[in-house]
């Protein structure tokens, strides 16, 4: 390893790491700064998770992002997204070589449809930059020392006038993420808020239908109750699996279960299968249709509104013969089908995991943050990014935008903010 001067260390080499080397060593060369960025990883290939994102295409952002798109302090958020917002996202990728293309859901994708076109400009960027990229160096620990600070890893130690903490969360292990960074954190003082996997599928009890309608996705309403009090809802996609729900709409909402769980409250998730739709709107219909179609099947008549699968699946769900003519229906299994249609429990025994979620939800709180620089409060040129702090945004590209944004603003911050000293790395 080259004995260079270190201005800046960043620890983990993600989408924030890599997005905040990248600023930070061009920052330092706008200023005539002739200091080095290092960016360490302790995996022995760089972007597992951008590859694997998007089902391998990486979403790299939404058309449009506001700050109800994220959860956390949403006044801090909506000032940090605005230093560096989606135009200016998207003209950076062109920047990279990287052009974007938008789905009818709004997500940009790369119009190679290829997540490794992204992982590669950003890498190329990098080392066109200057950046001195490390992998297989698992940094152990990150103390002050002096004006800067000391950063020990397998292969080491460096010495940095200002550090980047971009280690992730803990969502996909696989990939890296283990959560040491917030030990880091934990060492300079700063607060963790409890962590739980978010954007993350969710298992349904064995007494649920689901394993037969897996494959099946469909719209739905979702509601979130706590404690009986409604906390949250939305209207999306819904894929029924063989150990239960995904989808969207599933992923979305699956924070707030996880969370209520991992403090020991009382959740409840229901589904309304006619969005927009409430039960006594239903009976109407119902008899109406009723009226019209006397010998027509109760799942026949109910596929008019839902797929056909999932009609027969609720019919025997409600102890009704899916079969059964709609002038022989009795009132009673009539209301318990379209009650159950609109307002049904789903049985949740748990969440997949962090090997199966996309995010992160909780982490530094964004209050110990300064939000122009994402710099600490609590120790001078020390900077944590990305899905370390207490943020995590619904799916379809903003965790991405989030990871650029407070990359981007640490890049440039701590390439501003370098004193001339040059410090050293060693092997």
């Amino acid at each position: 390893m080259a004995d260079d001067g270190v201005n800046v260390a960043v620890v983990g080499a993600g989408a924030a790491g890599l997005t905040g080397a990248i600023a930070a060593a061009e920052t330092l060369a706008q200023d005539g700064n002739s200091g080095r960025v290092l960016l360490l990883d302790g995996a022995k290939q760089i972007g597992a998770k951008i590859l694997v994102s998007g089902g391998g295409r990486c979403n790299v952002t939404h058309e449009v992002i506001t700050p109800k798109d994220f959860f956390g302090n949403r006044n801090i958020i909506r000032n940090i997204l605005a230093a560096f917002p989606v135009e200016r996202t998207i003209a950076w990728f062109k920047s990279l070589g990287v052009d974007l293309k938008r789905e009818p859901t709004g997500k940009l994708f790369p119009t190679t449809d290829d997540a490794r076109t992204v992982l590669n400009a950003l890498l190329d960027r990098a080392r066109g930059a200057g950046v001195i990229i490390r992998p297989s160096h698992r940094v152990s620990e990150v103390t002050t020392s002096g004006e800067g600070f000391l950063v020990r890893h397998n292969h080491g130690t460096a010495q940095a006038s200002r550090v980047m903490l971009a280690t992730g969360g803990l969502a996909l292990p696989r990939t890296g993420s283990d959560g040491f960074g917030y030990r880091l954190a934990r060492g300079f003082g700063h607060r963790v808020t409890p962590t739980v996997p978010a954007l993350v599928p969710l298992v349904l009890d064995r007494s649920m239908f689901h394993a037969t309608l897996s494959g099946l996705s469909h719209d739905v309403e979702l509601t979130t109750l706590l404690d009986g009090r409604e906390v949250d809802r939305r209207t999306g996609s819904l894929l029924w699996t063989h150990f239960g729900i995904s989808g969207p709409v599933v992923m979305d909402a699956s924070r707030f279960w996880t969370l209520a769980t991992n403090r020991g409250e009382q959740v409840d998730l229901y589904g309304n299968f006619v969005p927009g739709r409430t039960s006594e709107a239903l009976k109407e219909w119902f008899v109406t249709q009723t009226a019209e179609h006397p010998r027509r099947s109760l799942a026949r008549m109910l596929s008019v509104l839902v797929p056909d699968r999932f009609a027969e699946s609720l019919c025997r769900h409600c102890s009704c013969d899916p079969l059964e003519l709609m002038a022989q229906v009795a009132r009673r299994n009539r209301e318990r089908v379209l009650s159950t249609l609109t307002r049904l429990r789903l049985p949740i025994e748990r969440d997949r995991g962090w090997n199966f979620a996309e995010v992160t939800a909780g982490g530094v709180p964004l209050e110990e943050i300064n939000y122009r620089t994402m710099e600490s409060k609590l120790v001078s040129g020390l900077y944590l990014i990305g899905e370390m702090l207490d943020c995590d945004g619904r799916i379809g590209g903003f965790n991405f935008q989030w990871a650029w944004t407070t990359g981007w603003l640490a890049g440039q911050s701590a390439g501003r903010s370098v004193p001339a000293t040059k410090f050293h790395l060693s092997a």
